[in-house]
């Protein structure tokens, strides 16, 4: 189930103003963690892989709360590689307990936040103090288009 919050998100690394006013949902990803998705990008070989379905390259800043955390627990920062109906794949530099169920909060281009219902399926070292990992959404997303533009 997609569930759409309707308040603004904040540009808070560059201004601090509503993303309407700078065009940016979140803030934008460390250069540190495009090049370690780029060198992830750029290894992956050439041959069949075992996705059915085909992914986005979608790259943003977004948070992932699991139902575990103690109440007041920080909602946990990923940054996204790469989107589809039914998950996203993301760099983190904290790892994330396998199984666990949670919700994803996703910047959409209007500027609102989508939270989807996930489950944690891969979190594994990508490379000193970085994890990778995937969640897989709970329930199919039709309107990923939303999220991408």
């Amino acid at each position: 189930m997609m569930t759409i919050i309707t308040s603004p998100t904040h540009d808070t690394e560059t201004t601090g103003a509503p993303a309407s006013e700078t065009g940016t949902p979140w803030p934008t990803i460390p250069h540190e963690v495009e090049l370690i998705i780029s060198a992830m990008d750029a290894g992956r070989h050439a041959g069949p892989g075992r996705r059915n379905l085909s992914r986005t390259a979608w790259r943003v800043q977004a948070t992932v709360r699991l139902f575990i955390d103690q109440p007041g627990h920080p909602a946990r920062t990923v940054f996204s590689r790469d989107i589809h109906s039914r998950g996203l794949g993301f760099v983190t530099s904290e790892r994330l307990p396998l199984g666990y169920g949670g919700v994803v909060d996703l910047p959409a281009k209007d500027g609102t936040i989508v939270s989807v219902a996930c489950t944690v399926l891969r979190c594994r070292q990508a490379t000193a103090g970085w994890y990778e990992g995937f969640v897989y959404f709970n329930r199919e997303q039709t309107s990923t288009e939303r999220l991408t533009g």
